[in-house]
């Protein structure tokens, strides 16, 4: 018999359009303070309105839509093997025998999910989180609740596969 579909878990486009505005902002910011640095220092002329409106918009706009498209390949699956980390930069396996626990925990400002393995380490799942303004996720508690009640049935039976 073959496996189900394995279930995937994503951050919200408002959560990856926030994550994306916020870095462009802080890319913006450091580039406002080199630029003005290196006026005063006299290294550069002194740039035009345009530059300086350039360095202050282009950053957070070009930042969130890199969130966009980052936010659709970075997220959780869960499937017969285990849960899955994907992400831009690394994937991780925890296979469900390794699993001991899933729990939604407060880190700062946010409610995440986090699996703890049997070897004593914890690891803090990409999706589904919850948290302020453009972190909110209305639908956290349900995703929480399918990611328990799929590692229970793993953990103590109950799925086929």
């Amino acid at each position: 018999m073959g496996d189900a579909s394995p279930a995937t878990f994503r951050p919200t486009w408002h959560q990856a359009l926030g994550r994306g505005l916020y870095l462009g902002s802080i890319l913006a910011v450091g580039l406002l303070l080199l630029a003005a640095m290196l006026t005063l220092t006299g290294f550069v002329e002194p740039p035009a309105g345009a530059t300086w409106a350039a360095l202050a918009g282009l950053p957070p706009l070009g930042g969130a839509l890199v969130g966009v498209l980052v936010g659709r390949v970075t997220g959780t699956q869960v499937s017969a093997c285990g849960i899955r980390t994907l992400s831009v930069f690394t994937n991780g396996v925890a296979p469900w025998d390794e699993v001991v626990d899933v729990r939604a925990e407060r880190r700062g400002a946010r409610t995440v999910v986090s699996v703890y393995l049997d070897s004593g380490d914890s690891v803090q799942l990409n999706a589904p989180y919850s948290g302020e303004l453009f972190a909110a996720d209305p639908r956290f508690e349900g995703k929480m609740y399918a990611l328990s009640h799929l590692w229970r049935s793993h953990r103590f039976g109950g799925l086929p596969g």
